[in-house]
């Protein structure tokens, strides 16, 4: 679905049609964030199964994670690989602080995922009730993933084929950053009033060439929310790399993004309240009830809308 803020046309075509609603002078902004397999099963020291969701770093070998499983401080789980996980602290916000080791010897970022490659699944989205597959390992990632840390997929980029982002960079001026996707992205709003939300961070890196491309005078397309969120969050901050916490909503409209692209997303979520930060809530709602009208596809695996 392609929406044209200017004159109000809703056009219904095929993703491969997108650069015929580009304006031709844009640079395009991606994602690079590359999904690890943070999923992984083990035991407690009693035998009970345990599911753990890894989140996000710390520092040294302590990560932020979701278990499966009730857990106190203290309990130790256990993997295949000789990998152990210690629970360090229980958070309110029902996250777990833990530290990671391998044969006794703590796991820092990189190796914990070199390990995690090999026993982890890939951390499909709540909603999607199945578990991964092998073609899970390639269709949840995107073309030009490169930098290791996401938990979920920049899902907008999962569009682009090999031949499309080819076409793409030989048409427009391309950049890059990365912001590795928690598993706070799926989290609802429940706070009645938007303002009270407190919204999860994402860890975040922008290299210089971007950060002077954002800085310009030059229209930008932002390849889903995450490069929406990042990018507005370094308009507001002039800072290129550390966690992005940026709450995009109709009462805080973005200041640097000219053009998004970005699938359908969950009622209730950050995600759609972005959406409604570009063109706020009663035009967000109305295109949502043609989406639904013309079945398109929802969530993480579903169909694209460009907003020009």
């Amino acid at each position: 679905m392609v929406f044209d803020r200017h004159n109000g046309r809703i056009t219904h075509t095929l993703f491969k049609h997108l650069f015929d609603f580009l304006p031709s002078d844009i640079a395009v902004l991606l994602n690079d964030t590359k999904v690890i397999k943070a999923r992984v099963f083990g035991k407690k020291q009693s035998g009970g199964e345990v599911e753990v969701l890894l989140n996000a770093p710390l520092q040294d070998n302590l990560y932020s994670v979701y278990i499966k499983g009730r857990v106190k401080v203290g309990t130790k789980l256990f993997f295949d690989e000789k990998m152990e996980a210690e629970i360090r602290e229980l958070k309110e916000d029902g996250t777990r602080v833990v530290a990671f080791f391998q044969a006794e010897k703590a796991l820092h970022t990189q190796a914990l995922f070199d390990v995690l490659e090999k026993i982890g699944h890939i951390p499909l989205p709540p909603y999607i009730k199945r578990e991964d597959t092998d073609e899970d390992s390639v269709d949840y990632q995107t073309v030009f993933a490169k930098e290791q840390g996401a938990v979920a997929a920049p899902t907008a980029s999962l569009h682009f084929t090999d031949a499309m982002f080819e076409a793409l960079k030989k048409r427009y001026e391309t950049h890059f950053l990365t912001l590795h996707v928690g598993a706070g992205t799926f989290k609802p709003v429940e706070a009645e009033h938007i303002h009270d939300h407190v919204m999860h961070s994402e860890i975040y890196a922008i290299p210089s060439l971007t950060c002077k491309r954002i800085e310009s005078p030059k229209n930008i397309l932002a390849v889903g929310t995450t490069v929406t969120r990042t990018v507005e969050y370094f308009a507001r901050t002039k800072e290129p790399m550390g966690k992005c916490d940026l709450f995009l909503h109709p009462q805080n409209p973005p200041l640097r993004v000219n053009h998004l692209l970005t699938n359908f997303h969950l009622p209730k979520s950050t995600l759609i309240m972005l959406v409604a930060s570009f063109i706020g809530i009663e035009k967000t709602l109305e295109l949502y009830e043609e989406a639904v009208k013309e079945k398109y596809r929802f969530f993480s695996y579903g169909d694209a809308m460009l907003i020009v």
